[in-house]
């Protein structure tokens, strides 16, 4: 047996390395589209943040749920648009309007709940009133996130105040001279309240606009205020006639007191000019007596003698009778029934 060597085992030949292409990078200009959009997309919200406050509103501007600017003036303003940011706008300067005690329109209609409109006076009487508020923002901020419901606090607040200054009047004084105080005074301390509480307004004005009986008493309501308006036209009338009676009787003891100044004036007068002229009269007595006697004779015959009846006599004691008969008859008409 012969033994034969196995043939050598040829390795195969190593195949040849292949070159790898290179990796192409994929065309930029697939991608230049997407990101401008991106950035025109980001540009345009940004832009969004730009706003406008007309001149009768003022805004709060908000950056992520905090407030970024509590008051913002009228004008062109910007903050990031959301989700970022918000703007919220006021009308700040528009006068908003609040109802104590129900609508009118649901009174007439008869829809009204009573017991909205029902105040308990002082003398336990009770009253409907019906009272409207007038109102503004004054703090923006406070009035955006201070109280959820800014209206029903405003209205919760003058209810309140409105039922504690009746409660201490009486009715009378609520339904007549005292509606003016209980405005104001609920005005202000309704103000004071919502300044505590941070509502962030201002209360222009607190009117009430009806206040009356109870319909089952209004009948007796009217007779009073009917008694009432009488005794006030009563006394108006007698102050009145005061008002007249009491300048007159002040003008003629004005009158009175005056004319006795001047009588007595004149008397005075007089008394001191009889007095300067006795005097000097005496005084040329002393230095001529017999001058100054006869003087006086004559003046006070020339000042007598007009106002007597005089019958002449001639030196021979003669009377002419012509004369007494000629004066008789001139004034016989006018001396019947006088004294002789």
């Amino acid at each position: 047996m012969s033994l034969t060597a196995p043939p050598p085992v040829v390795a195969p030949p190593e195949p040849k390395e292949r070159p790898v292409p290179p990796i192409e990078a994929p065309p930029a200009r697939r991608s230049f589209p997407f990101r401008l959009l991106a950035l025109a997309l980001l540009a345009l919200w940004a832009l969004m943040g730009f706003y406008v406050v007309p001149p009768d509103e003022e805004a709060v501007e908000t950056l992520f749920g905090a407030v970024n600017d509590p008051r913002v003036s009228p004008g062109v303003h910007y903050n990031p648009p959301w989700p970022a940011g918000r703007v919220h706008r006021l009308k700040v300067r528009q006068m908003q309007r609040a109802v104590v005690g129900g609508e009118l329109a649901d009174s007439v209609i008869g829809q009204a709940d009573p017991l909205l409109s029902q105040f308990l006076t002082g003398d336990q009487n009770i009253i409907h009133v019906r009272t409207i508020v007038q109102y503004s923002v004054a703090d923006p901020q406070a009035y955006l996130f201070r109280a959820q419901d800014v209206d029903s606090a405003v209205r919760s607040l003058v209810e309140a105040e409105l039922g504690r200054q009746i409660a201490v009047r009486s009715v009378d004084d609520v339904l007549t001279t005292g509606k003016t105080e209980v405005q104001e005074a609920v005005r202000q301390r309704a103000q004071a309240l919502a300044d505590r509480y941070e509502l962030g307004v201002v209360l222009a004005t607190v009117n009430i606009e009806s206040v009356g009986p109870p319909p089952e008493a209004a009948d007796a309501f009217r007779d009073v205020a009917s008694a009432r308006a009488d005794s006030a036209r009563i006394v108006s009338e007698a102050e009145g006639y005061a008002n007249d009676l009491v300048p007159r009787a002040r003008g003629e003891a004005q009158r009175l007191r005056a004319a006795a100044e001047g009588y007595r004036e004149s008397n005075v007068n007089q008394a001191l000019g009889d007095a300067a002229r006795f005097t000097a009269l005496a005084q040329e007595y002393e230095s001529n007596p017999e001058v100054t006697r006869r003087r006086l004779y004559l003046e006070t015959l020339d000042e007598v003698l007009p106002r007597l009846k005089k019958t002449v006599v001639d030196d021979a004691g003669n009377l002419d009778l012509t004369i007494v008969r000629r004066e008789s008859r001139g004034r016989a008409p006018s001396s019947a029934g006088g004294a002789p």
